[in-house]
């Protein structure tokens, strides 16, 4: 993933240990190139939160668990890094092997389980982006498997992160923390935005620092009476939040998958989940109407899935699963893409284009 020319000797790993020799390599600074995440102005403010921009393509969560290479990252033109999912204490995840390659599908199983180093060292890791940097910095808080109160556990995160942050994300939609999708059940979910919410608002929780944006990210694995429920928690106990991420990976296994490895247990993500993702997108989108923003994130591999993402009503997207295939080259192509597509059908800003699909 450093680089297109070194994706072929990257390939020839195993996933999790391509990914380990992936980190070590950019926390050396090896292959990094001169692009910046400045190359691509747009121009994008997301409405609901004032989040600035510098281009709506981003790093999704779950490369970069522990904010070590966030500035490495951004060089290969990256608007904005998530980081994590970090859980207040650490934890080794599950037993390995817990990555699987679907290459005839370009697509990934993982059940890693947030394996991470904890909160004390990625607040650490946070602290270290550059004052000058362009690109802005997610972090994404998760649940220790052990916890006792997942929901303690994310108010801990929130505060810890929030003063080094420039916004979060909640994530209660892995699926390989045993319980954790049942937070977006409507009672759990009311009662996790009422406490999150709390920390959120009072004067000084932070250490003195205001809470950046907070993002909620969503399974894509709801069916509409899923959709609503959550709609009506967001409207009863979330108005504070400033928007969703659609989506996380999914449990589904379509029936036109290839690879011998599509039979392993855990999230499929990748291009099969393009479209299961931008449906759900969509959905909420049109349910929604403008109340949150919403990042796209779920399948894309290409400019022309990132302008779909953006026309369901995504303000911006993420992209991860699609490098282990294409190299982080992929990232300027996308924003070259995306820009000649904005320009092709007359819009001048990539806000004029969220949600052009809807009706």
């Amino acid at each position: 993933m450093l680089s297109d020319f070194a994706l072929p000797l990257i390939k020839t790993l195993p996933a999790e240990a391509a990914h380990s020799a992936t980190i070590k390599s950019l926390k050396l600074k090896v292959g990094l190139p001169k692009i910046s995440p400045g190359q691509w102005q747009t121009g994008l403010r997301l409405n609901n939160s004032g989040l600035e921009l510098p281009n709506p393509v981003g790093l999704a969560a779950g490369f970069d668990k522990n904010a070590e290479v966030h500035a490495q990252m951004a060089r290969f033109g990256f608007g904005f890094i998530e980081c994590g999912t970090v859980t207040p204490k650490p934890q080794p995840g599950n037993p390995k092997p817990r990555v699987f390659r679907l290459v005839a599908d370009q697509a990934v199983i993982n059940r890693l389980g947030f394996n991470n180093h904890g909160l004390d060292y990625f607040v650490r890791r946070l602290r270290r982006k550059p004052v000058s940097a362009q690109y802005k910095l997610g972090a994404n808080v998760g649940a220790n498997k052990s916890s006792e109160d997942f929901m303690g556990d994310y108010e801990v995160g929130m505060a810890r992160v929030a003063p080094f942050a420039d916004y979060i994300t909640i994530n209660i939609s892995s699926p390989n923390t045993p319980g954790l999708r049942d937070l977006q059940g409507t009672g759990a979910l009311e009662e996790l935005l009422e406490r999150c919410g709390s920390i959120a608002q009072l004067p000084g929780s932070t250490g003195g620092a205001t809470m950046p944006p907070v993002f909620l990210k969503l399974a894509p694995d709801l069916i509409p009476q899923q959709i609503q429920a959550i709609i009506d928690a967001l409207t009863a106990k979330g108005t504070w939040l400033s928007g969703l991420i659609i989506s996380n990976t999914t449990v589904d296994r379509p029936s036109d998958l290839c690879a011998p490895e599509a039979g392993q247990s855990g999230g499929l993500s990748g291009a099969p989940l393009m479209q299961k993702s931008t449906a759900v997108l969509k959905e909420m989108a049109g349910a929604l109407a403008g109340r949150f923003d919403l990042i796209g994130c779920g399948g894309i591999g290409s400019g022309a899935d990132a302008y779909q993402k953006i026309r369901a009503g995504a303000s911006a997207v993420q992209v991860y699963t699609a490098l282990m295939y294409q190299g982080a080259g992929l990232v300027s192509r996308i924003n070259a893409d995306l820009a000649a597509r904005l320009k092709a059908d007359g819009f001048t800003t990539v806000a004029e284009a969220v949600g052009a699909d809807l009706s």
